[in-house]
């Protein structure tokens, strides 16, 4: 029996947008392709995830790597969390899903290679491997070779086990140890037997075949075992026992020339001589089958005579099936040993196929040999009688048509053997491995929808059940009592169970155990009593110490006994009698505390940008900015090119969608250099080559000519740059521009003079605009005068205003600050100056887990999980603790405390202190907010009767 891994969680499709933008290349590649795809394959009840299966297919080498080794692509479904019974099938339907949808893509984007026209990829089965080598002419020749009979279509198909059965390592081959221990493989192709029609006497080479030792080469060995397994799949086997794989007596190789004797007289000790009578044939035999039929009654009387068919004969046995179920049977241990191991390995492998209802007789036979488990620990040995009245009085005899009512009663009556738990002598110990695969079998059976729903009525199980639960607490019985809960598990849905039920009591009882397991299964199948039925499951007589112990393990960290714990919950929550059985026993208000905090349980925040305004681009223009004091005397001291290049850096920025003309970079480069240059003694660049440097700085600018439609003269542009609102120093600094208003009464004539520094900036602006001067002292006189501000669009100091220098000194830092540094020269500015960012809105929301309905994969995630069987609980509470008899109880307490001042009653008490935290769910989490206003909707519907009854 395996497991399912705790640290693999199931497989599920992870909608991201990395997933989305996979899933759009996919589309693309098989539309181009003309090639089918599903995007949501299903492996069993699994959707896959083909991103997902295809970054780890691709991470562990390959669909050709992966196909290549033995059971690997059982291992990739186990990674990927695709768990089944039948790991085959599974391990075959993940491979083959991933070749009809990702293999062709896999080849194109991974390899880099042209794949395999789909006439030989997509629309054949998925059996081999080698896609990256197929071709027409090679897959064609493969197609019409011979196939090897023995091989599993499922991938990774093992066959069933043997016990006991070593092969010799010296003699181990792939192929034989794995038809060693295959159970439905095909047997080996038969050949028809043609005997040897030659003399009857034999020549002297073949009478010495019978007496030479083997001295053959292994070569020869080899061929000589291919001819033997050809010969030995015509002779009976016995059951049980090994097929022999020993050459033939007499061999006939093509070439007798090449062939040693020695080889041709090998035969091996332990095979007695086949002793082969010819049979007549049309060929060999004309006149024996030209002679007259015998009449009738002669036939008869010749087929009377003649001798019985020997045992083993003629017949090759019936099926793997009908033979363990009559080994089962036979009460023999031995064949009950053959015939548990192959249906443990079936019940699991086969499941589907396997069913109760089409082999009568083995359900009885299976629950009467794990009934055997009651001798080995009590003075009991248990049967089934299927008469009415046959065995009254009789501790051990169970109706098995009716069940056992007094079971229960039966059990405490009996008398405990003394077992000891550690050291158990060897008969005892084979007994219960034969009792426990007979308890797996029927566990692995009953995962079939179909085989429970055909048990829950079979009462000796149900009595199987009981008996096993009540065992004594030992270890070794650990397993046994677990495999009992897993069938209850899958009985209990298609069940109805009373409150006097055996099988209920039972399960009511494991609540108190301190195994995990235990009470984990034990809640479960509580939890899903007749959950595929039309009835109810009213979970009657819960004792109040079991909805203590359930409400206390809502605060472990363990999300699987939570999950197990709330489902229970709200199937008992959903009678109005139980609820008020919870709220006597329980401390209600801690329970509802509990819920709140798990409906945050495994949320996340996360945040949402909505786009208030959208992102703009200003427009281009031909005014470039005039060059600083102290940046043109740097660039004076270059030479060309590189004066160009620094230039062109300093004015402009790469920008794709936009261009200036050549006309006016070359006159604002001439007008900023043509005096200097000349003051020095130096010449000016050409324009032809000025235009082609400047075009070498950025990477996509280009000379270009432009014809605007409309206009009649053509533009000679540089395309792929716009000239900078501010320019740049040599060493990356952004520069400063003055937005003094030249002329107070128009604001909108600036002064744009560009300064590096706050320092700069200041004095210019003091000096320039304000007139101030220093003093011999070398500082700005601190007097009082009449000042106004006329920066940018600044309103401060509109109007004439009388303070000191310093004051007003201090305002204009406030401009000068935030454009420039006080260290000095100011970094250059992130991003393009020229655009201006989209004005966004940020949400901040929780979410929790959700899932897709199958039925409409199309429709919005739904909640699911812990959170959601959290508020389903809390809902049933609302809804039904304002009809229990403690609502009325309250309710008239606090009328006799407080008169009418206070009304309300549990809903009041209970859930008041969470609307805050309800309401904020509700406005963050969309998938649980449908569920929270139906919440909400039964406490404010509470407070309107309150309300109204005032």
């Amino acid at each position: 029996m395996t497991s399912t891994p705790q640290e693999v969680q199931m497989h599920t499709i992870d909608r991201t947008a990395e997933y989305e933008d996979f899933m759009t290349r996919l589309r693309e590649y098989h539309a181009k392709r003309g090639t089918t795809l599903d995007p949501e394959p299903k492996v069993g009840m699994i959707h896959l995830d083909l991103f997902k299966v295809f970054n780890h297919i691709i991470a562990c080498g390959g669909y050709d790597k992966v196909s290549e080794e033995k059971l690997a692509w059982r291992r990739m479904a186990a990674e990927l969390g695709l768990f089944s019974n039948n790991e085959a099938s599974t391990a075959f339907s993940l491979k083959e899903k991933f070749y009809k949808n990702l293999a062709a893509f896999e080849i194109s984007t991974i390899h880099g290679k042209e794949p395999p026209p789909k006439e030989i990829l997509e629309d054949v089965t998925a059996k081999g491997a080698n896609l990256l080598t197929r071709t027409l002419d090679n897959f064609r020749i493969k197609r019409e070779s011979n196939v090897n009979p023995t091989d599993s279509a499922a991938s990774g198909d093992d066959g069933t086990p043997t016990r006991d059965q070593p092969v010799p390592p010296e003699t181990t081959t792939v192929s034989s140890a794995r038809a060693s221990r295959g159970l439905r493989e095909a047997p080996p192709q038969r050949v028809i037997f043609q005997p040897d029609t030659g003399p009857s006497r034999q020549t002297r080479n073949a009478s010495s075949q019978h007496t030479t030792q083997n001295t053959a080469s292994p070569a020869a060995n080899h061929n000589h075992n291919q001819t033997t397994s050809q010969h030995t799949a015509m002779q009976p086997m016995h059951h049980g026992a090994t097929p022999s794989r020993g050459p033939s007596i007499v061999h006939h190789p093509p070439n007798g020339e090449n062939t040693s004797p020695m080889v041709l007289s090998y035969q091996p000790k332990h095979i007695k001589p086949l002793q082969l009578r010819p049979v007549a044939t049309p060929s060999n035999a004309p006149t024996e089958f030209q002679r007259p039929r015998l009449p009738h009654r002669q036939a008869a009387a010749d087929a009377s005579s003649r001798q019985p068919m020997l045992p083993g004969t003629g017949f090759d046995g019936p099926n793997i099936y009908t033979r363990c179920l009559n080994a089962l049977r036979s009460g023999l241990p031995a064949e009950q040993a053959f015939a548990l191991n192959h249906l443990v390995k079936i019940s699991f492998e086969r499941g589907d196929k396997f069913r109760f209802d089409a082999f009568p007789g083995l359900a009885e036979s299976l629950v009467e040999k794990a009934l055997e488990i009651g001798n080995l620990y009590y003075h009991v040995h248990w049967t089934m009688s299927w008469v009415e009245g046959d065995c009254p009085g009789d501790i051990g005899c169970l109706d098995g048509n009716n069940g056992t009512p007094d079971i229960l009663e039966r059990i405490q009556d009996l008398v405990e053997k003394d077992v000891p738990d550690v050291l158990q002598p060897a008969d005892h110990a084979d007994k219960l491995v034969l009792i426990s695969e007979a308890m797996l079998t029927i566990r692995n059976m009953v995962t079939l929808a179909e085989n429970a729903h055909n048990m829950c009525s079979f009462c000796p199980l149900l009595d199987l059940i009981c008996i096993v639960m009540h065992l004594p607490n030992k270890d070794s019985l650990v397993e046994i009592k677990h495999m009992a809960l897993d069938i209850a598990e899958q009985l209990t849905p298609f069940m109805v169970l009373g409150a006097d039920d055996p099988l209920y009591k039972t399960l009511l009882g494991q609540l108190v155990s301190d195994d995990r397991g235990t009470i984990l299964t034990a809640l479960r199948a509580l939890g899903r009593i007749s959950v595929n039925l039309e009835a109810t499951n009213k979970l009657p007589n819960v004792t109040p110490e079991a909805l203590v112990r359930i409400t206390n393990w809502l605060l472990l960290n363990d999300d699987e006994l939570i999950d197990a714990c709330l489902d229970f919950l709200y199937q008992y929550t959903a009678v109005v009698a139980n609820v008020e059985t919870l709220v006597r026993a329980t401390v209600p208000e801690n329970l509802v505390s509990h819920l709140m905090r798990l409906l945050a349980h495994g949320a996340r925040k996360v945040q949402r940008d909505f786009i208030l305004q959208p992102e703009q681009k200003l427009a281009s223009r031909n005014e470039i900015a005039p060059i600083p004091d102290d940046l043109l005397q740097e660039m004076v001291q270059l030479e060309e090119p590189e004066r160009v290049h620094r230039w062109i850096k300093s004015f402009f920025e790469e920008d794709d969608e936009s261009f200036v003309t050549q006309l006016a970079a070359w006159q604002a480069y001439q007008s900023a250099f043509v005096g200097p240059l000349k003051a020095i003694g130096k010449s000016m660049i050409t324009p032809a080559d000025f235009i082609r440097n400047s075009t070498s700085v950025y990477k996509n600018s280009n000379a270009q000519v432009l014809r605007e439609p409309g206009e009649a003269q053509q533009k000679f542009i540089i395309h792929g740059i716009r000239p900078r609102p501010r320019p740049l120093s040599l060493g990356g600094s952004e520069y400063g521009r003055c937005l003094w208003a030249t002329n107070p009464e128009k604001k909108n004539e600036k002064c744009g003079q560009f300064f590096l520094t706050a320092k700069q900036m200041w004095e210019h602006i003091l000096a320039s605009h304000l007139g101030e001067k220093r003093n011999e002292q070398g500082h700005f006189v601190n007097a009082e005068r009449e000042t106004r501000c006329t920066w940018g669009e600044c309103n401060r100091h509109e109007r004439p205003t009388k303070m000191r220098l310093l004051d007003f000194g201090r305002h204009i830092n406030t401009h000068i600050m935030p454009m420039l540094s006080s260290t000095g020269a100011r970094a250059k500015r992130p991003g393009k100056s020229w655009v201006i960012p989209a004005r966004t809105l940020s949400v901040t929301y929780e979410e929790t887990m959700t899932t897709r309905d199958e039925r409409n994969p199309n429709a919005p995630p739904q909640a699911a999980g812990i959170p959601l069987s959290a508020v389903l609980v809390l809902r049933n509470l609302a809804r039904n603790v304002v009809k229990t008899e403690v609502e009325e109880e309250l309710v008239k307490m606090q009328q006799q405390q407080k008169g009418n001042a206070e009304r309300g009653g549990w809903n009041e008490r209970l859930f008041r202190p969470t609307q805050a935290r309800l309401f904020e769910i509700l406005a963050e989490n969309k998938a649980l907010s449908p569920y929270i206003a139906s919440l909400l909707d039964l406490i404010r519907v509470e407070a309107e009767i309150d309300s109204d009854d005032d």
